[in-house]
């Protein structure tokens, strides 16, 4: 059963084909409300389709999944509201030339426009103002970016910033509006060992706060639960064909149809 926020996540069989083949097939999860979870496979394996599939931004192909309840693919635009996307490279980056400050507003704007009830909408101006900045300052916490820290604090360009603080924005956008699930693409890229633990350490901190998390990494911490793209391609346990053929579309020599059928997938759901 799901709690108040965090959404539990499951999936059996789960398998996403673009026109040249499979990005990812036969993946199954069952994590509950508040978890950390793990996508980790190698470049190419179908990592950010399968965050895109259970978050109700790509449509599955075959299998079941639910995601707080609600099953995909019926309800993708139910669960695309419950769901943020962190840094996602070609879906939701952050624009280099923003500052911290013109990006935090942005979101909060936004946040009021599309999820605010109408009569929040008619509140005061100075009460709606306070709104948007407690929700700021609570995900700024959440996400353990303090503002006054940075080179030119809020006026700092996402072009200065340092890899690590750039994801604690990203995360820090994406909790502004509450939601119950957390998708993180690339968690540990570029990162430094002492910089992935303090990474890995923040999504623990989400999660343990009641927010569902998903993060794509080459390498999952050992209490993440952990789901592998990396043994999808022609791999009976992951879905493959028992008699030994090759249904998925993968090349067993290299991840090249992998890679292929990734990017035909991104490219059918119109975010190439």
């Amino acid at each position: 059963m799901d709690s108040p926020h965090g959404a539990s996540v499951t999936a059996e069989d789960f398998g996403l084909k673009g026109p040249r083949g499979w990005a990812f097939r036969g993946l199954g999860v069952d994590a509950g409300p508040g978890s950390l979870v793990a996508i980790e496979g190698p470049s190419g394996s179908g990592r950010t389709c399968l965050l895109l599939a259970l978050t109700g931004r790509m449509r599955p192909t075959e299998g079941q999944a639910k995601i707080g309840g609600l099953r995909l693919p019926r309800k993708m635009a139910a669960v695309r509201r419950i769901a943020a996307l962190g840094p996602v490279p070609g879906v939701s980056e952050l624009d280099p030339a923003f500052t911290v400050a013109e990006h935090l507003r942005e979101r909060a704007l936004l946040q009021r426009r599309f999820d605010g009830s109408l009569r929040a909408l008619l509140r005061p101006r100075a009460e709606r103002i306070a709104t948007a900045q407690g929700r700021i300052d609570a995900a700024l916490d959440a996400a353990g970016l303090d503002p006054a820290t940075l080179p030119k604090g809020e006026r700092t360009s996402v072009r200065d910033l340092e890899r690590l603080e750039a994801l604690r924005l990203s995360i820090a956008l994406a909790l502004i509006g509450g939601p119950r699930l957390l998708a993180v693409d690339d968690t540990d890229l570029k990162l430094s060992d002492a910089e992935r633990a303090e990474a890995w350490e923040l999504l623990r901190s989400v999660a343990a706060g009641g927010t569902t998390v998903l993060a794509v990494c080459s390498q999952a911490p050992e209490d993440a639960i952990t789901l592998r793209t990396d043994t999808a391609a022609g791999d009976t346990a992951a879905g493959g064909d028992p008699t030994g053929e090759d249904t998925t579309g993968a090349d067993r020599t290299g991840e090249d149809t992998t890679e292929e059928g990734t990017a035909d997938a991104f490219a059918e759901t119109g975010r190439a």
